[in-house]
């Protein structure tokens, strides 16, 4: 059984759906109680970064969600729900060298795409297909080719500390971190 949880954050039925189109067992929860007995857990979303984290805290779910993430059960972060992960971030910052706080499990931070890097001028946010790279082998991925085409919106992304927890890379105006692996933890 695979548990999503309902933080009212965004896409929560298309990634129900999704699961249960390749014949996965799902549930939507939403309280602590749900997250500290659910077998595998997927932290979906869609909007900005503070938004996610006021939601999990007015939820009650942070203490149950970091208790997870701290176990060796899988855990799967989509979209802002990779982000969440990270100590901080620069979305919604309430000014320059300003940062918003983050669940921590990922040292680093979340950081905005800028618009010229180098000689290139960027359009913010990245949205279109573009092909990632993995820089190691991921049990997510396994069977998918390398330079696999996939689907990005967003103006953000995610810097850890520690490059060992970037499993595929992608470029736009220089190499980001596309999707992260350790241990049960997949974002």
């Amino acid at each position: 059984m695979i548990s999503i949880i309902d933080y009212k954050m965004g896409n929560l039925r298309s990634v129900q759906k999704a699961f249960e189109h390749v014949g996965a067992k799902v549930r939507v929860i939403s309280s602590p109680q749900e997250i500290e007995s659910a077998d595998k857990l997927v932290l979906p979303g869609v909007g900005a970064f503070a938004d996610g984290m006021k939601y999990l805290d007015d939820l009650d779910l942070t203490r149950a969600l970091l208790a997870y993430l701290q176990s060796s059960r899988p855990f799967l972060g989509i979209c802002i729900g990779m982000e969440l992960l990270f100590s901080v971030s620069q979305e919604d910052a309430s000014g320059p060298g300003q940062w918003v706080q983050g669940l921590g499990v990922i040292e680093g931070s979340v950081v905005c795409f800028d618009e010229h890097r180098g000689d290139q001028r960027l359009k913010v946010p990245h949205m279109g297909w573009n092909t990632i790279r993995w820089n190691r082998p991921d049990p997510m991925f396994h069977g998918l080719e390398q330079d696999r085409a996939v689907y990005f919106v967003h103006g953000y992304y995610g810097q850890p500390v520690d490059p060992s927890w970037c499993s595929a890379v992608c470029d736009y105006g220089g190499a980001f971190c596309a999707s992260i692996w350790r241990d049960s933890i997949w974002a």
